[in-house]
């Protein structure tokens, strides 16, 4: 199959993923990070990606961003926009000479949007992060909390149809992720737009998520998919229910297994100590 990403006429399908494979390399070096993969992301829906340590997640969310292409097969966005995807990573991605304003406005700026409705959408995704009195501060004066805030305000600013999230709090404090769970929780059922949110947390793969979907070890395939059988609006209470934690268990099933593969098929001098702990 010709290695494809193309947008189509409106669906309830806003992102088709169609037998997709992506290798690196060639001859001996060659290494096989993806596939095959074939998967349907729904319009307005938000799917949640979870899976071993360098099992393809990453690889995934940068083909559907369009910054790789894939070795096999299609990426297929339905939209009319040029530029529908917007991407959060977990390094934030800010840049570091312009002011808080500046970052949120970036995307916009780069899309010649008018000066005056610029700044207005900008002020907006401020206010609704908490980020209005810091709108002038550069971002080395900020915590890595807000520097997060500031990347998602600068992503939401442009009304994406498809938000790309790899791993977007995985370096922050146990607390403070848990009240940018919530923010990012309220904020896209507001929008309702379209996110693959790409996680090691299955507790946040299942607070954010409409749907879970479990990648295998490299190279990275769909081996289940679950519903989240919790309704929106939805908030962080959710967390304490039996549903939840049934849920949650059977997918840490899933991965251990695939982590256990993983780390059986490793030289043995190279194996990692989890000291009980698995990294999934």
């Amino acid at each position: 199959m010709q290695a494809t990403q193309t947008t189509e006429a409106t669906t309830d399908v806003k992102v088709r993923v169609e037998g997709v494979h992506r290798r690196f390399g060639w001859g001996d070096r060659r290494v096989d990070a993806l596939g095959p993969i074939d998967l349907d992301t729904a319009d307005g829906e938000f799917l949640c990606v979870v899976g071993p340590s360098g099992c393809g997640k990453s690889t995934l969310l940068r083909l559907l961003a369009g910054l790789l292409r894939p070795s096999e097969g299609r990426v297929a966005i339905t939209t009319d926009a040029v530029n529908p995807a917007a991407m959060i990573f977990q390094d934030y991605g800010i840049y570091p000479w312009k002011t808080v304003r500046g970052n949120v406005r970036f995307g916009l700026d780069v899309q010649r949007v008018p000066e005056a409705e610029a700044r207005r959408r900008a002020d907006q995704w401020l206010d609704r992060m908490g980020l209005s009195d810091f709108a002038d501060a550069w971002p080395d004066t900020l915590s890595g909390g807000m520097r997060q805030r500031v990347s998602i305000a600068r992503a939401l600013a442009v009304e994406p149809e498809l938000l790309l999230m790899d791993e977007p709090f995985a370096a922050l404090d146990a607390q403070l992720r848990s009240v940018l769970q919530e923010e990012l929780l309220a904020v896209c059922q507001a929008a309702h737009c379209t996110v693959v949110f790409v996680t090691h947390s299955l507790e946040e793969a299942i607070l954010l998520g409409d749907r879970v979907v479990v990648m295998s070890a490299r190279p990275g395939r769909i081996i289940a998919e679950r519903i989240v059988p919790f309704a929106r609006p939805r908030t962080a209470e959710v967390r304490t229910t039996a549903d939840f934690a049934e849920l949650e268990r059977e997918l840490w099933h899933l991965l251990r297994g695939e982590v256990t593969r993983e780390l059986s098929e490793m030289p043995a001098a190279t194996q990692p100590s989890t000291n009980g702990a698995v990294d999934g």
